[in-house]
């Protein structure tokens, strides 16, 4: 965290408009021009100030912002010149970061706003406030970015690599320090209002701070208040996600240029071409629709199973992709939020050389998210003699009654849309205390103590989830006395009317309503930090100006977390939204950590050599992790003053949370290829591989038919495993920084990294797609330990896997198994110029120019690190692990802002490279990589895209500033995706779905 105000600092409201890349090079003294919009890194030109800092990533005060690790900061006027009211929306335009959960997902979501660098995973990056940890919102133990107030950021710093000798577990892939400042007297009123060029998505806050020196100086005191709200959009107001893509064959030249869907022609992509068709987008959806279905009756040449007429009574054959249900309109695009959040923080001194510190925060958000309604799949038993059949679905039915007692069992999917959407609130409330002392023992010896505790309670409030066992007893009907009833004598006395979901709208609302059942979940993360540290100076080593300096100190983490859904949830009685059982779990760490810098040369025959070195031991009270070391040690090099060498070594770890120990079995529906179906690659459909199918209880008639796999997803229980242990990384960084004399303000900075993770914590097999593909074409033999999950999960009649398509749902659990590597290299610069001209009529004015940009060299996961061969290549496609985002080889943010009194105009350019479909390079046969013909995927190639962001900020008075801007100035949209898609037909939190976006913003201070 940055303990003082940097002299290098530009004085006016707007400096630092510019994202700028701090340089741990001891840099030259900048010119205190106006406007000059850098942050730049160092105190002073030769080191000898007497302010001290602490840079992010050690605990030493030293007099430069020196480190041996890269560290990028983000300015608090970048927030104000892209019209932020989340931190969310600045932190995923640089380059080190992958967006995680964002304000657009919904579908996969949580309502929160995660932060993930390198995408390695929102679990393996740190998040600090003003150096220090931060309340967590789950049982991941995550922190949601929708906490922090980022109308009081000072800045951001962004360090990469392993930082656990520093802060302990979490820290592999890197560190984001939000520090707040600490400088405010005076009060602060402020607010924005955004609204997109299509007049929705509108988006405001209030804010107010007020901050105040008292008792002659000796204490200061900050309090802040947040109001913000935003207006949700659905998936259907946008013409690229109004309508479920899919990938399919297409009449040639029918591709609507508004949706990217045509029409279509039906039949195999492998034969497309050759039948005359175009392989690209067809409508796609579910199969489980609001008319109900009978997949498992394939008689009469519907291979999929029969739908029924609108009217009732009657069927038809199935037909696929023409009767699937559209989801996408019923999906949020933005999710809406409302969010309340309240803090402060002050110190008093105590007596000489002791001050005591205290922050407090509060925040009570709500995001809700809105799915289509509840699908539904399973085994019914349905009475032939119903009025609700006609003689020709009573045809059908009757061959199946085997034992001549009226009734048959057979499966049934249906869509309730007469019960409205799925909607669930997910409102969280927060707290965070923190109290401690700081001061001096001696002149070079200092000492900081503090205590954390920090609660978050969810709670989620879920609308439109289906009771299966009342769904099974509204449908098994009788005939009495003439009249239709629910056949079971428990279920009419529990209110069980008759259900009729064999056509459109049919349904009584009176069955609709007892079928229907709301929950109310409840989830609770605790965190408590106890950490107490010694930093000071040694002595001096050879000519160095600067003497040796160490930091040393003990910690204490205690992490508990609970789930609680209610009792209908955890029955696993439940369509709609996933079933789960309660987790809940605690476990604590016990720590001593030490650090020492060693200048060994300044200003001698070299003009700087320093080396650094940290270490920390764990001691966990999880018997499967105990104790562990952590370490890190660097150099810096600077042969001339202008350039400087850097590097370290770090070894990191993330102990297992509460969720990967403790977690209850939850249901999920992740993007899966079942190889027994035909939505594998063609090359798996051996005949090894259909007898594996047959063998694991597909009808042989279904084998390589899709009617084992029905939906694109594939439901799935999910869980913790108790004996987890730790992951580790091993983070290697090498870089150089210039500054040359003979180009004064120009700053860059070249830096390589690479992060590589073992133990990685991951579903078991890598997670349920993998593990099909593992099991039956890489094992091929149901008895070994891969198979395992695999085992009578199938549904008799069709062979799917998942209680939507009437099977079962295979436990994928968590384990020590897969492997994650990633390397690179980030480039920044910045330069400031003065010029004498000026249109406001100044004296002069500034152009200032900052670049960020990163070159990903590799990206790699192993999903089961036994079997190396099935190594997953990430770097320039889209990798499905950790996380589902695009990674192009090249990506970079860099602004040109001018700078006149006033006044500042600014462009942003945000640049993301083109990325393939990962089946180019990623498809198996067993252990052997098969590369794709790129011209049987419609979406092979994501082009590369240019966001422009241009806005203005100006002072109207002297404490009224102002900011106008618009972000995606050229309106770029969205490539529309079929199966390479998160949600919404793209990546939502990666590609700009909004389009022109337009924001004004105000600022009075007084």
């Amino acid at each position: 965290m940055v303990a003082f105000r940097s002299r290098l600092l530009t004085t006016t409201v707007f400096a630092g408009a510019a994202i700028a890349l701090t340089s741990p090079a001891q840099a030259q003294v900048a010119e205190p021009t106006v406007g000059t919009g850098l942050q730049q890194e160092a105190g002073t030109g030769d080191g000898s100030g007497d302010e001290t800092i602490v840079v992010t990533g050690s605990r030493i005060q030293r007099r430069d912002l020196t480190s041996p690790s890269p560290i990028a900061v983000v300015s608090a006027e970048e927030f104000q010149l892209t019209g932020a009211i989340n931190v969310e929306q600045v932190i995923n335009t640089l380059p080190q970061a992958v967006p995680g959960t964002t304000g657009f997902s919904n579908n996969p979501g949580s309502g929160a706003a995660t932060l993930n660098l390198r995408n390695l995973g929102a679990t393996r990056t740190l998040v600090l406030v003003n150096g220090r940890r931060w309340m967590s919102y789950d049982t991941n133990q995550i922190v949601d970015l929708n906490t922090i107030p980022q109308f009081m950021l000072q800045n951001v710093e962004v360090l990469t690599g392993g930082q656990s000798a520093t802060y302990g577990s979490d820290a592999i892939a890197g560190v984001v320090n939000f520090n707040l400042r600490q400088d405010l007297n005076g009060a602060i009123i402020g607010g924005q209002y955004a609204l997109t060029e299509q007049g929705d998505g509108a988006r405001y806050d209030v804010n107010f701070a007020v901050g105040s020196k008292f008792a002659d100086g000796r204490g200061s005191v900050t309090v802040y208040a947040n109001y913000t709200r935003r207006e949700p959009i659905f998936q259907d107001a946008r013409g690229f996600s109004r309508n479920a893509a899919g990938d399919g064959c297409i009449v040639p030249g029918s591709t609507n240029s508004t949706t990217g869907i045509g029409t279509n022609f039906g039949g195999a992509l492998a034969t497309c071409a050759s039948r005359g068709g175009e392989v690209g987008l067809i409508p796609q959806g579910s199969a489980s629709t609001p008319l109900a279905t009978l997949p498992g009756i394939t008689t009469g040449g519907a291979s999929l199973g029969y739908v029924f007429n609108p009217t009732g009574g009657g069927t038809r054959a199935f037909n696929d992709p023409a009767d699937l249900y559209n989801f996408a309109p019923d999906n949020y695009l933005m999710l809406p939020q409302e969010r309340y959040l309240l803090g402060g923080y002050g110190s008093y001194e105590l007596a000489d050389n002791i001050t005591g510190y205290t922050e407090v925060g509060f925040v009570k958000n709500s995001v809700p998210q809105e799915l289509a309604p509840t699908p539904i799949g399973q085994a019914l038993n349905l009475q032939i003699a119903s009025p609700w059949f006609n003689e020709q679905t009573r045809g059908l039915l009757r061959p199946l009654d085997t034992d001549n007692d009226g009734y048959v069992t057979t499966n049934v999917n249906f869509r309730f849309n007469q019960s409205g959407p799925r909607n669930v609130d997910a409102s969280r409330t927060a707290f965070r205390l923190l109290g401690g002392l700081r001061g001096n023992i001696t002149d070079n010896l200092r000492f900081d103590v503090y205590y954390m505790y920090a609660r978050t309670e969810n709670q989620q409030y879920q609308q439109g989830n289906i009771s299966r066992s009342r769904f099974a007893a509204a449908t098994e009907t009788e005939i009495v006395n003439g009249t239709l009833r629910c056949r079971a004598a428990a279920a009419r006395t529990a209110g069980c009317v008759p259900l009729n979901v064999f056509g459109l709208g049919l349904a009584d609302p009176a069955a609709i309503r007892y079928v229907t059942v709301n929950s109310t979940n409840l989830e609770r993360s605790d965190i408590r930090n106890f950490v107490a540290s010694i930093n000071g100076d040694l002595f001096t080593v050879g000519n160095s100006v600067d003497p040796v300096a160490f930091a040393a100190g003990v910690e204490y983490r205690g992490m508990s977390a609970s789930y609680r859904p209610d009792t209908f949830l955890s029955s696993g009685d439940v369509a709609g939204f996933n079933a789960g059982q309660p987790t809940s779990g605690e476990y604590d760490v016990r720590e001593v950590f030490g650090e020492l810098r060693v200048p060994l040369v300044s200003e001698g025959f070299i003009h700087k050599l320093e080396l650094t070195g940290n270490a920390r031991y764990s001691d966990y009270s999880l018997d499967a992790v105990g104790g562990v070391w952590t370490y890190a040690g660097g150099a810096q090099l600077s042969p001339i003053r202008d350039i400087t060498l850097r590097g370290q070594y770090a070894r990191a770890v993330r102990a297992p949370n509460v969720q990967d120990l403790f977690g209850g079995n939850s249901t999920g529906f992740p993007a899966a290829q079942d190889p027994c179906s035909d939505r594998g690659a063609a090359g798996n459909r051996t005949e090894a591989v259909r007898q594996l199918c047959i063998a694991n209880g597909v009808p042989a008639a279904n084998v390589f038919t899709r009617a084992v796999q029905p939906n694109a997803q594939i439901q799935a229980n999910f869980g913790g495993d108790p004996n987890l242990s730790e992951e580790t990384s091993d983070t290697y960084t090498a870089g150089v920084v210039f500054r040359p004399s003979f180009i004064p303000r120009l700053n860059v900075t070249v830096d390589y990294f690479n992060i590589k993770v073992e133990d990685t914590i991951a579903t078991f097999g890598g997670g349920l797609n993998d593990a099909l593909s593992l099991c039956f074409t890489v094992a091929q033999n149901l008895t070994n330990p891969i198979c395992s999950i695999f085992q009578g999960v199938r549904n008799t009649t069709t062979g799917a896997i998942g209680e939507t398509s009437g099977g079962r749902n295979p436990n994928v659990l968590s384990a020590n198994i897969a492997t994650l590597k990633t390397s690179g290299i980030d480039v920044a610069a910045d330069y400031s110029l003065p010029v004498d001209f000026s249109i406001t009529g100044g004296d002069r004015s500034n152009v200032s120019v900052s670049f960020l940009g990163t070159y990903l060299d590799k990206f790699r996961s192993t999903s089961v690190a036994a079997i190396p061969e099935r190594e997953t290549i990430g770097e320039g496609s889209v990798p499905n692990v950790p996380t589902l985002n695009p990674m192009p080889k090249w990506v970079h943010t860099a602004r040109l802002s001018v700078s006149d009194g006033p006044m500042v105009l600014s462009l942003r350019w945000r640049y993301r490279g083109p990325v393939k479909d990962r089946r180019l390079d990623n498809t198996f046969v067993g252990l052997v990589r098969t590369p794709q013909d790129p011209a049987l995927f419609p979406n092979a190639r994501i082009g590369a895209v240019n966001y422009f962001d241009l806005s203005t900020a100006f002072k109207a008075t002297d404490r009224l500033q102002i900011t106008i801007g618009v972000n995606n100035l050229t309106n770029q949209k969205p490539e529309v995706l079929g199966s390479l898609q998160e949600q919404a037909n793209t990546f939502p939190g990666t590609y700009d779905v909004l389009g022109r976006d337009f924001f004004v913003g105000a600022r009075l201070q007084f």
